[in-house]
C-alpha cells in the first residue's frame, strides 16, 4: 500500500507546486530516472523490506505491540482511539495528571 501512496502523494506535490520544507517543492518528475535516493526508487526498493523484518522483530521482542494500519481509515481511528488513549494514559502515569 505505501508505493500507490507515495506515488500519488508525489505526483499531487509535483503538479500543484506544493512547498516542503524549507520551500523545497518536488523535483521534476525525470527525476524519478536520474535519481538514485527519489522517493517513489526508495518506495519500490524497500517495499518489502519491512514483510522479512517485522516478523524478525515481533520473535525478537514479544514484548512490543505491532500495530498493522492497512488503510487510511485505519490510521484516522488508531490515532482517534488507541493511540490517544495511550498517550493520555501514558501523560498521567508520568505527571499524575490528566
Amino acid at each position: 500500500m505505501t508505493l500507490p501512496r507515495v506515488i500519488r502523494r508525489t505526483i499531487r506535490r509535483r503538479v500543484h507546486r506544493e512547498k516542503l520544507w524549507n520551500g523545497n517543492v518536488e523535483a521534476p518528475f525525470r527525476t524519478l530516472f536520474t535519481d538514485r535516493e527519489h522517493i517513489v526508487r526508495w518506495a519500490i526498493s524497500t517495499r518489502r523490506k519491512y514483510d522479512v523484518l517485522v516478523p524478525l522483530l515481533e520473535l525478537e521482542y514479544p514484548h512490543l505491540v505491532v500495530v498493522r494500519l492497512r488503510s487510511q481509515n485505519d490510521v484516522e481511528r488508531w490515532l482517534a482511539g488507541a493511540l490517544s488513549a495511550a498517550i493520555r494514559s501514558s501523560h498521567h502515569r508520568h505527571t499524575g495528571r490528566d
